[in-house]
């Protein structure tokens, strides 16, 4: 951030400052091109025994919203960031203290096509949830009289969020430059997918699309499934939607029966939406997961969401189906396969990396199944060693890692393997259908009819240029500089000598004719050709000596 958007926010500048000192992270701030006066005026309070990524995450609680928002999206790239790091990072609440519904009138009012009044019957002015984005009313529709829930974003949250997105990006841009430890990490690139997904948020018609799309292509709508979005009602601001009368997982009192049943339907939805629609709900965790009173599972806050294309679909399947079997060789192949073609990496450091993950995550032999957290330590692998997957697959993984814990919480004997089953099955129907092979070859042959049609072209092209005699080949010798550096040193040292030698030769040819002038009876000249010769031999000597033999 440039020094003039310090000054321009200067109060919101002394909080941000004041935190980050109160935190252990002044000595840190000294480091940085702070103006004078907003550096003096720092908290300086010693820092507590806690590591420094704890450190971080209280910070970020105590700096409000954005930054609450931005340290959970930046949880989800365990490939790009410190594992001690992203562990901090998910331990972050979105639970926030709710705005007087006075200040959200006015957003609710300007966002509804009439007024509020004419709109509802009823409306409780308690929200009965508060996030860091938006709070979340009870009202009834006047129209037809169904109880629905309102979805309000925070007044001026958007500027809020703003100006401190340009905050943390420039700490964030100091921390990349100034710490070394931090260097390897691309910091600022992932703050960048921080941003957008940021900006997508505060945008609610987002959110509303996607709740839409997963009930059109949800297969197991009788136990799962989102609340339906009143669409003339709703806007970039608030979502109208079905009022979900249920409790969020672990505060139920479902019958065990029931509850294993919906831990199979969950874990079954969330991994037909990662393998076959290739949508998914980015962050189920129990608070966004509701057991209803009519015995569903209901995925709320659909706000951030995965895409996976049929490519990356189908890794992933590979991904898993490896993992599960402990064959490293296996998963690494996959990623290199995923990897930029420059990539260079150790194939057997990363078997041996990727062979521990397996082992301390999905030890099937002592009932270790956590293959949520066995993902997460892949991509961290796979980053470290140069191999950075697609964002959404690290929004997959910590949708699994999710999914086990409510699977858990409502089934203590919980296994993802079961339920995944069926849905492989289905996706490897998909890979290996007719219909798939047949769009396969379809593709083939297009492509290949396309390059048929263009080599006449081509080749007639080729035959003009030989009739004109303007075909250039241009070949280029590597590995062969220092044969041809050799060789040129070699060539003027034989030119050297030659010139000694001829240059004895002579001088002896002029002493013996006794050319004058004389010095003492010897020709002047042909002393002064001895005198040049001697030293021109001792140079290629001494050249010699310098450079050694191979020169």
């Amino acid at each position: 951030m440039k020094p003039f958007r310090l000054v321009s926010h200067a109060v919101r500048a002394k909080e941000i400052a004041g935190v980050l000192a109160r935190h252990g992270f002044a000595d840190l701030l000294d480091q940085f091109d702070l103006p004078i006066g907003l550096r003096q005026r720092l908290v300086s309070n010693p820092s507590s025994e806690r590591t420094q990524w704890e450190r971080v995450r209280l910070a970020l609680e105590d700096l409000g919203p954005a930054f609450v928002k931005s340290g959970q999206l930046m949880s989800m790239r365990p490939d790009a960031l410190p594992a001690p790091l992203i562990l901090e990072l998910r331990k972050l609440q979105d639970d926030v203290r709710p705005v007087p519904y006075a200040e959200i009138r006015p957003v609710l009012a300007a966002e509804l096509p009439g007024d509020p009044a004419q709109i509802f019957s009823e409306f409780d002015e308690n929200p009965v949830a508060s996030a860091s984005l938006a709070q979340v009313y009870y009202a009834r529709l006047r129209s037809d009289g169904r109880p629905v829930a309102v979805k309000v974003q925070r007044p001026n949250i958007a500027r809020t969020v703003q100006i401190d997105l340009e905050f943390a990006g420039w700490f964030i841009g100091q921390l990349h430059q100034r710490i070394s430890t931090l260097q390897p990490y691309d910091l600022p690139a992932v703050f960048a997918e921080v941003k957008q997904g940021m900006r997508r948020e505060l945008d609610f018609e987002y959110e509303a699309r996607n709740q839409q799309y997963f009930n059109t292509l949800n297969p197991y709508s009788n136990l799962v499934y989102a609340p339906a979005v009143v669409t003339d009602l709703s806007g970039p601001r608030v979502i109208v939607m079905e009022r979900v009368d249920g409790k969020p997982v672990g505060r139920d009192s479902t019958p065990p029966e029931l509850a294993r049943i919906l831990a199979g339907a969950g874990a079954r939805s969330i991994v037909h939406q990662i393998l076959i629609a290739g949508f998914f709900h980015a962050d189920p965790h129990a608070g966004n997961v509701l057991v209803t009173s009519d015995g569903r599972l209901c995925f709320l806050d659909w706000g951030l969401a995965g895409h996976l294309t049929r490519r990356l679909r189908y890794a992933l399947a590979d991904f898993w189906m490896a993992a599960v079997e402990q064959d490293a060789e296996s998963v690494v192949q996959i990623a290199m396969r995923l990897a930029p073609t420059d990539t260079q990496l150790d194939q057997r450091v990363m078997e041996k990396e990727v062979t521990l993950a397996l082992r301390e995550e999905l030890n099937f032999a002592i009932g270790r199944q956590q293959l949520g957290r066995a993902m997460l330590k892949l991509l961290f692998i796979f980053g470290r060693n140069g191999i950075p997957l697609s964002r959404d697959y690290s929004l997959m993984a910590k949708a699994v890692l999710a999914i086990e814990e409510i699977g858990r919480a409502l089934d203590p004997q919980f296994d993802l393997r079961a339920h995944a089953a069926p849905v492989l099955r289905d996706l490897y129907r998909e890979r290996s259908s007719p219909r798939t092979l047949a769009r396969h070859a379809r593709d083939f042959l297009r492509s290949s009819f396309t390059t048929l049609q263009d080599l006449p072209e081509e080749l007639h092209r080729l035959v003009r240029r030989l009739e004109h005699d303007n075909l250039t080949l241009n070949l280029q010798h590597r590995g062969l500089e220092e044969l041809d550096e050799g060789m040129r040193t070699a060539a003027s040292r034989i030119a050297l000598g030659t010139i000694v030698g001829s240059l004895i030769i002579g001088s002896s040819m002029i002493v013996n004719s006794r050319m004058p002038p004389l010095v003492h009876g010897y020709s002047l000249l042909g002393i002064s050709g001895y005198l040049l010769s001697a030293t021109l031999g001792l140079y290629v000597i001494w050249d010699i000596i310098r450079h050694g033999r191979h020169r």
